[in-house]
């Protein structure tokens, strides 16, 4: 568990951009890449909890966020992690204009093709990250 990445995703609660970020966190670690990633929670950093930060530190890591706010990279900064990688929904959703993602608690279709296009995203730079030696 330690040598996965671990990944970081939104908490923005109410909000479909938030909802996709959480969602391509979990299609990353459980479908894409589920033996080279980790999910932590972005509460437990903001909180300071000693073992999650401590799991973070001095690592490479991946935050999936929903805004401009980028909350779940600056938890990973401040918690000490090394080459935080940003995945920014919306730019995702930039690059493929037609989708209209809605739903917080549930995403509609569009909602859940913004999260697998962000996952993709995700998966690419933890295969860079491989390459570079710092992953699982």
């Amino acid at each position: 568990m330690k040598n996965k990445v671990p990944v970081v995703a939104c908490s923005g609660i109410g909000k479909s951009l938030g909802a996709a970020a959480r969602e391509a966190a979990f299609i990353l670690a459980e479908d894409l890449r589920p033996d080279q990633t980790r999910i932590v929670a972005l509460s437990l950093l903001v909180l300071g909890d000693e073992e999650t930060r401590g799991g973070v530190a001095g690592r490479p890591a991946i935050a999936i966020d929903g805004c401009k706010l980028e909350c779940a990279a600056k938890g990973l900064a401040c918690s000490g992690a090394s080459g935080v990688r940003k995945i920014a929904v919306f730019d995702v959703l930039r690059r493929h204009r037609g989708l209209k993602p809605e739903g917080v608690r549930e995403l509609n279709n569009d909602g859940i093709e913004l999260a697998r296009a962000a996952a993709g995203e995700a998966a690419a730079v933890i295969d860079q990250i491989d390459e570079e030696g710092g992953g699982a």
